[in-house]
């Protein structure tokens, strides 16, 4: 019949009976046995699945900051796309609206100043406007109303303006 015990029950228990043989033999009592030793709560075990957690929260920080960059980027790339959608529907409505004869005869008397055959054009001239070095506002002014003149009305004012730069700087180097 196979002994149930392993030995090293068997040992400590031979070792006990022992050390009571002693102690009666003496006439001592046994000493207060020692506390067990505390075990540390930390085990090893625990120690490598804390140092395993450890690792994949580093490992996976990295990529998913990415991630989460790159959802942003996507994100932002859908929107421009959207906007690029838009702005091209417009131009494709101007670029229909350009194939009407009758909008492109509009808008050629209007910026250009055409007339057709037999018509008379005239061109208003308002207060001319100085432009000083020192005012700056009816610079601002004379550009606002240089945009809705002719072109070549706004090409002489230019060629005028040079004109008197000059004169005025000449002057100023006879004085």
């Amino acid at each position: 019949m196979p002994d149930r015990f392993s030995t090293a029950t068997r040992i400590r228990a031979l070792g006990a009976q022992a050390q009571a043989r002693v102690y009666r033999a003496t006439g001592r009592g046994p000493a207060v046995p020692a506390p067990p030793p505390r075990r540390n709560r930390l085990t090893g075990r625990a120690a490598v699945l804390a140092l395993v957690l450890c690792a994949l929260v580093v490992a996976l920080a990295y990529p998913m900051r990415q991630y989460i960059a790159q959802r942003s980027q996507i994100a932002d790339q859908r929107k421009q796309a959207q906007e690029a959608q838009k702005r091209v529907e417009e131009l494709r409505e101007e670029k229909a609206r350009w194939q009407d004869p009758a909008y492109v005869r509009s808008r050629a008397r209007e910026r250009l100043n055409y007339v057709l055959p037999g018509e008379t054009g005239f061109t208003v001239v308002g207060p001319s406007q100085s432009a000083t070095a020192d005012d700056s506002a009816d610079r601002h002014d004379a550009n606002d109303t240089a945009a809705l003149r002719a072109w070549y009305a706004n090409l002489w004012d230019g060629v005028d303006r040079a004109d008197a730069q000059a004169a005025r700087a000449a002057q100023a180097d006879q004085r």
